[in-house]
């Protein structure tokens, strides 16, 4: 197993990272005084090997073309994961949860009972007790069995390309949707990344949203960032000096990518 390299000795470090690791066999937990959070993004309806851990973090694209019965078969996989809590968002690939798309679903032309039964699906009690929590521009506080809080905000938002959900077009529209996210966050999950984070296409493009990369340097206690959105692009970055800070492009549907993982010590400042 390799962490992702950093330049602060081991004893002041505030994260371990994981990106190597075989799958069968994770790096052990740290113990008291961390959080292990594992990360993943843009499963697409597929069901991956996830590691164990405090907090399952999910950066969207729940689904392959965004039907309802395909988010509603991730959302069965994910209650039956044994972590303790478990944050999700959609993405672009999620055309059914957004309800901005309109009546009927412009794209995928359903009934609108069935959009409205994955939407409240979402936000039901069910699960709520399987510990599951989707953020939609919205924020959570969970506790670990420590007593570590951690606040977390959600955004599935990304830049027009094509036909898609929760997408913006215009720098105006991208602003309002990142000044939502408070200051004082400890982790943000967005579908998109910020620019030139982890966000280089295969063509060489960097993808990702310069007005969430404006927002995340006012973001000084965020400690980590997860994302998805360029499959490519998968992979860490710890961030040492000034913000200290974990970048995490999660998307686990690419040749040999998997889940990352992310341990926080909980006394970081």
């Amino acid at each position: 197993m390799v962490p992702v390299k950093s330049t602060v000795a081991a004893t002041e470090r505030f994260a371990e990272v994981y990106v190597d690791y075989e799958l069968a066999s994770p790096p052990p937990h740290p113990g008291s005084g961390w959080t292990r959070f594992v990360c993943i993004s843009d499963t697409h309806s597929r069901l991956f090997p996830v590691p164990d851990g405090d907090v399952l973090l999910h950066a969207g694209d729940l689904s392959s073309w965004g039907h309802p019965s395909q988010v509603d078969l991730t959302l069965k996989w994910l209650q039956k994961l044994g972590h303790p809590a478990k944050i999700i968002i959609g993405g672009n690939h999620d055309l059914c949860l957004d309800a901005k798309l309109g009546q009927g679903n412009q794209v995928l032309s359903l009934e609108d009972s069935s959009l409205e039964a994955i939407r409240k699906k979402l936000k039901s009690k069910e699960l709520f007790k399987a510990n599951v929590h989707y953020l939609q521009h919205e924020s959570v506080t969970i506790t670990t069995s420590e007593g570590k809080t951690w606040s977390i905000f959600g955004s599935p938002s990304a830049p027009q390309y094509a036909r898609g959900a929760f997408q913006y077009g215009s720098e105006d529209e991208a602003r309002t949707i990142y000044q939502q996210i408070p200051l004082g966050i400890d982790i943000l999950l967005t579908h998109t990344p910020p620019h030139f984070i982890l966000d280089k296409t295969r063509r060489g493009k960097n993808a990702g949203c310069p007005y969430l990369a404006a927002r995340m340097q006012d973001l000084e206690q965020c400690r980590l960032h997860v994302f998805g959105h360029i499959h490519e692009a998968w992979g860490a970055d710890i961030t040492d000096e000034g913000v200290r800070r974990v970048s995490v492009n999660a998307a686990v549907d690419y040749r040999g990518s998997r889940a990352i993982i992310v341990d926080l010590r909980n006394d970081t400042k």
